[in-house]
């Protein structure tokens, strides 16, 4: 591999692992930056493989946690509720991702314009939406109804469009919906578990003979670098949008797409 390809994926490995659990966009930011660093990988595979290392980073950080959810399940039906309620947001995004994967890949993720102008329009909706003053229906997210998390997975979707945000995505649609601003971001997380793992999985199973020995090597630097940029990230998200929401991470969509679009139309 060449110095500058080794240093390519370790800056989007840290790129993957900071921007993932943010409502700002990672594959939109990975994407960009690919492009104006000349990084191109086989049928886009290294954005998605690198996610790994982001789902490695949350099941370290909630191991503890999950443990004990899976310890409650033969005994509580709180814990069950929350099992299926997971499950259930999830199924919109694997159904459209298993029949839309193509077009998304081929179409969605070659088209930096559409990811900036997507920065851009959700910053404004994120802003918009954590400016919305009113009591909150749930703070815990063990205790938002299936329904709910249905909705939410539904909303998650729309994601698929590079720029959009994953987690930007559910977190204003359960802000929406009533959530509090901690239990929002953290059902987000919840979320990003089986979301992420079945992408990494669907994406390896369709291009895995694409990947040769110096993809692979991209792929784990990415990896590791993702691991250790999303640990610190996720330790401390939590406490930072309960304090002070999400007005900065708007902000930061907006700065990003509009530098986007200026380089996209005078540079690149």
């Amino acid at each position: 591999m060449a110095e500058q390809t080794i240093v390519g994926a370790l800056l989007l490995g840290l790129l993957e692992g900071i921007t993932e659990f943010l409502p700002v966009s990672s594959t939109g930011h990975l994407i960009l930056a690919g492009h104006f660093l000349g990084f191109k990988s086989p049928g886009n595979t290294f954005e998605v493989l690198i996610q790994l290392g982001a789902i490695l980073a949350i099941l370290s950080v909630y191991f503890t946690r999950l443990i004990e959810l899976a310890r409650q399940l033969p005994t509580s039906a709180k814990a069950r509720r929350f099992v299926f309620a997971i499950l259930l947001a999830f199924l919109p995004a694997a159904v459209i991702g298993v029949f839309a994967h193509s077009f998304i890949k081929t179409i969605l993720f070659e088209s930096p314009m559409l990811i900036c102008i997507m920065l851009i329009i959700g910053g404004f909706v994120l802003m918009a939406v954590d400016h919305i003053k009113r009591p909150p229906r749930y703070s815990d997210v063990m205790d938002f109804p299936p329904l709910l998390a249905f909705k939410i997975g539904l909303i998650q979707c729309i994601a698929m469009i590079p720029g959009t945000s994953r987690s930007g995505a559910t977190i204003a649609g359960a802000l929406l919906m009533g959530t509090d601003k901690r239990s929002a971001a953290e059902f987000s997380f919840f979320l990003a578990m089986p979301t992420m793992a079945g992408a990494f999985a669907y994406d390896l199973y369709k291009n895995y003979d694409k990947l040769s020995a110096d993809d692979v090597s991209m792929i784990a630097i990415g990896f590791i670098a993702a691991f250790i940029s999303g640990v610190f990230v996720v330790r401390r998200l939590l406490d930072f949008v309960s304090q002070h929401g999400f007005t900065l991470f708007a902000w930061w969509r907006i700065i990003v797409g509009t530098v986007g679009l200026v380089g996209l139309l005078f540079w690149s």
